[in-house]
């Protein structure tokens, strides 16, 4: 398929996502920015607060720490808080920009899948727009969260962050392989005659896969009794309703933008 090519059809013959690779780029960047941008706004109002309890709870845990071990304790770890590159204000005012450009990297990656994608179905440009944000939010973001959820700044062994860096990109490709066999298995029963087969049968093809891959993946739970289960638990709806939030806005936004330039196409 060329990069001029402007009404890619299906293998039935429909048209489908309309626009060269070049324009379904250009969109897809136009709605990660914007998806990027909502995402950080919510992320200041509902995660930074926690972020802040957290801080606020290793700092006091540092503190106790310095009265118990002496003085020479107590100096390391002042400095280590003051001496920080980036301070909390600078942080935040630099959450919008790190938004923003993974929602422009995102937006890239999730355009190039979809001129892909659209070859191999009849879905119109939205629906496909917007399938396609909800199985990569279920693959980069949903599986990798039920298995290995955010945990905040006070949380966690320095020692392993490899380890679970590496377990959670691990649980993202479980999350890929999950939605490709659910294709597979929803394109092999596309000619089934009841409906409820072709929606069952990927969706338990995809909990099969993602429940096989949580038994062999290790738990990795570093989380103190002393820690607040409220603050936890709060860090964790917020870190994933930013989430939700960039790729719900990414789906959409890209949607709009196709019915858009799908109606400019008619009336020209």
């Amino acid at each position: 398929m060329s990069l001029s090519e402007t009404r890619p059809t299906s293998p039935g013959g429909q048209a489908n996502l309309s626009g060269s690779f070049v324009q379904l780029l250009l969109r897809g960047l136009l709605a990660g920015l914007l998806a990027g941008l909502l995402a950080g706004a919510v992320a200041f109002v509902v995660g930074e607060p926690h972020i802040d309890s957290a801080i606020a709870i290793e700092e006091a845990a540092a503190e106790a720490t310095d009265h118990d071990h002496g003085a020479a304790a107590g100096v390391e770890a002042h400095s280590h808080g003051d001496d920080a590159e980036v301070s909390r204000t600078g942080q935040k005012a630099g959450l919008f920009l790190a938004t923003s450009l993974a929602g422009l990297a995102l937006g890239a990656l999730y355009a190039a899948v979809l001129h892909f994608a659209r070859r191999y179905t009849d879905l119109p440009g939205w629906k496909l727009a917007l399938t396609g944000a909800g199985a990569a939010w279920l693959a980069i973001d949903a599986v990798p969260f039920f298995k290995y959820p955010a945990n905040p700044p006070a949380v966690g062994d320095p020692d392993t962050i490899n380890e679970r860096t590496l377990w959670w990109f691990a649980a993202v490709v479980l999350g890929l392989v999950a939605i490709a066999v659910a294709v597979a298995v929803a394109k092999t029963l596309a000619n089934q005659d009841l409906h409820t087969v072709r929606i069952v049968g990927p969706l338990i093809a995809f909990l099969v896969v993602v429940g096989l891959g949580y038994l062999v993946m290790p738990t990795i739970d570093e989380v103190s009794d002393d820690f607040p289960a409220s603050l936890l638990w709060q860090f964790r709806v917020a870190s994933f309703t930013v989430q939700v939030t960039l790729w719900a806005a990414l789906g959409f936004i890209f949607a709009l933008l196709t019915e858009r330039a799908a109606r400019v196409r008619a009336v020209a």
